[in-house]
């Protein structure tokens, strides 16, 4: 009977089609900007020059590439999202949208966003690109996320691959800069979503996803996250030892690692898991901080 309602408001959609609104849902604008920013932060900080239309249209195809691969993954999980309060309210378990044409329009994208930069830019962040969305639907998204507790830290490759592609897109290659800023988003993508999945476990217990929380406990999952923080201490520092980065970056990512690590020693301290939305907050900010860091200190020296 829960299903008939959705099964109604399907055909209403397969008759008047979806909104632009739905479409753009799909494309998850949240995380899009994330990859984005990151991205752009490789171009900004790979040494040599790209001529600013064929940068735009390397960042354009990142945000459209992450786009496709967020409309695929909501058409795969759609399941597992109508389960969860956090994402019930989405276009394709809400049934505003039919799963043909969530998964038709990502695959589009994807060929397309790919095909463009391989043209336009070069191979290697053509290639690179490509990774990246069959890294987040095939290994993360069919293959991990229902499997293993571990999904987030193998899957969390798939995060940390933008800046990577905005450095292959100025100098043809990946280089120890790219790798470096790789490895920062990839230490730091465990302890963030890790804070989440603890104060949103019901969810996760809801849908059967084998969350580190649901498999193991908050107790355990409070351990990894302190462990995974303190090596994200050394990691944050990479981009100025491999010479990408300057001392002022570095300041303040001792500065900024030293407070998530002290946030994450509270919530392992703590008996209750108050401390987890604060740590999830400060995570992104963290990022944030990070990258516009490297931004500032690349094109306007002397402001950091």
């Amino acid at each position: 009977m829960a299903d008939r309602p959705i099964e109604l408001t399907a055909d209403a959609a397969l008759i008047d089609g979806p909104p632009i609104g739905d479409f753009i849902a799909l494309l998850k604008p949240r995380v899009m900007s994330l990859v984005v920013f990151t991205a752009v932060t490789g171009l900004v900080l790979a040494p040599g020059t790209l001529h600013p239309v064929l940068a735009a249209i390397a960042v354009l195809c990142v945000a459209v590439g992450a786009g496709a691969a967020g409309a695929i993954n909501m058409w795969y999980e759609r399941d597992i999202d109508a389960a969860m309060a956090r994402t019930c309210g989405r276009p394709l378990p809400a049934g505003r949208m039919m799963p043909g044409d969530a998964l038709g329009f990502g695959a589009v994208l994807a060929v397309g966003s790919v095909s463009v930069m391989a043209l336009a830019v070069n191979w290697t962040a053509a290639a690179l690109l490509a990774l990246t969305i069959a890294f987040y639907v095939f290994v993360y998204t069919i293959w991990l996320k229902r499997r293993t507790p571990q999904n987030i830290v193998i899957g969390g490759a798939a995060g940390a691959f933008p800046p990577m592609i905005g450095w292959a897109a100025v100098t043809g290659d990946i280089g120890l800069g790219g790798i470096a800023l790789f490895a920062l988003i990839f230490m730091w993508t465990p302890p963030h979503f890790w804070a989440l999945s603890l104060y949103k476990s019901g969810d996760y217990a809801a849908a059967g996803i084998p969350m580190l929380p649901v498999v193991s406990g908050a107790a355990e999952t409070k351990r990894q996250i302190l462990l995974y923080s303190l090596l994200l201490v050394p990691v944050s520092l990479i981009p100025t030892v491999v010479g990408v980065t300057g001392f002022a970056y570095a300041a303040v990512a001792v500065a900024m690692s030293g407070a998530f690590l002290v946030l994450a020693w509270q919530l392992w301290r703590a008996g209750d898991l108050a401390g987890a939305p604060r740590l999830f907050g400060f995570s992104i900010l963290y990022l944030f901080v990070l990258f516009a860091t490297m931004i500032v200190e690349r094109l306007v020296p002397g402001a950091v």
